[in-house]
């Protein structure tokens, strides 16, 4: 068998493989979705569920489903896909599997335009989106910035991003602390990460904005995996390196900021998808549909798990991702610890 034969048997094998883990990762977060729209005070079967998201049912049941639960299932389908998607971004531009927004700092920046928004200007929810977008977007500036010196090299970025993180940290608990208790309150549960509460109203706006950033990242996918291979090598085939990466950047902060605006930071989301995704898929190879899909499922099982573990008590969302997004931080720490001293 030549190589070239030998080639393309490999990548029809990787692609049929990316399709079925695909499949399987879209069947899970569907199924994920359909007993968290079942549960709660008024329960609902899952196959009545179906039925009625197919438009067999009617009065309350429909009323449940369809205006009080969905949203809360629809942004976690959403927002995972979206939150995966920035990560994996960020890990292929860093080449760091530490590299996603939360860890870099762009989701505190993020937090810190909302909070300001809310506990000094005291905005409404268009004004705490944009001062969402606007965080995320100058953190990510100031972070490339003085990540800067002839080039961005992720290591570097990394380092500069979680020195920002801390800093703004820092001022997001002095904006708590200083606001009106109620608000004061209300911010340090949407801090948390949380999907409580959430409707039509907010969902669809964001979610357009996290559709519309998803599909512009998927078109420069190829960009993405030519600056997996190295900077030169890119540079060399006629690739803009800088100006590319700007532009990435730019969506992979869009989709983690529209995301805050509406749920607040929701932790590890965007640090797990990726490498879980790439580990399904294997060969190591970028796919980000997959890794959309993951990110969603992650989310959605994650929300289900809030709702139903201390019910009718229902957690944020982050607290659950943060658990899951620990533990595989802690075993990421562990296997790189057990490589250096190999």
């Amino acid at each position: 068998m030549s190589i070239a034969s030998a080639n393309r048997t490999r990548t029809l094998k990787r692609s049929t493989r990316s399709r079925s883990v695909g499949l399987a990762l879209g069947a899970a977060a569907l199924l994920a979705t359909v007993f968290a729209v079942s549960g709660g005070e008024y329960s609902i079967t899952p196959w009545r569920v179906l039925t009625i998201l197919f438009g067999g049912g009617e009065g309350l049941e429909t009323t449940v489903v369809w205006q009080w639960r969905m949203p809360r299932a629809t942004a976690a389908l959403v927002f995972g896909a979206g939150l995966a998607v920035s990560g994996a971004v960020f890990q292929t531009l860093t080449r760091n599997p530490l590299g996603s927004p939360d860890i870099i700092g762009f989701s505190t920046g993020a937090y810190t335009g909302a909070l300001v928004m809310l506990t000094v200007l005291g905005g409404g929810f268009l004004a705490t989106s944009l001062g969402a977008l606007a965080g995320g977007l100058l953190t990510a500036f100031v972070v490339y910035l003085l990540a800067w010196r002839n080039g961005t090299h992720g290591f570097r970025l990394i380092l500069v991003g979680i020195g920002v993180s801390a800093v703004l940290a820092s001022f997001n608990h002095y904006l708590v602390l200083r606001a009106e208790l109620d608000v004061a309150m209300a911010a340090a549960v949407w801090g948390a990460g949380t999907l409580n509460g959430v409707t039509w109203a907010g969902v669809i706006p964001v979610s357009i904005v996290v559709l519309a950033s998803l599909a512009a990242v998927l078109v420069g996918s190829k960009s993405l995996q030519m600056l997996q291979m190295g900077d030169d090598l890119a540079s060399a085939l006629g690739m803009k390196v800088e100006r590319t990466k700007l532009v990435l950047v730019t969506l992979a902060v869009l989709l983690v900021s529209a995301v805050t605006a509406l749920a607040g930071p929701i932790a590890f989301v965007a640090l797990v998808a990726p490498q879980l995704a790439r580990r399904l898929v294997g060969g190591g190879s970028l796919n980000l549909i997959p890794t959309a899909l993951t990110g969603a499922f992650l989310l959605a099982l994650g929300d289900l798990l809030a709702q139903q573990l201390f019910a009718p008590i229902q957690l944020p969302v982050g607290v659950v991702t943060v658990c899951i997004g620990g533990i595989y931080l802690v075993y990421l720490l562990n296997r790189g610890t057990q490589r250096i001293r190999g």
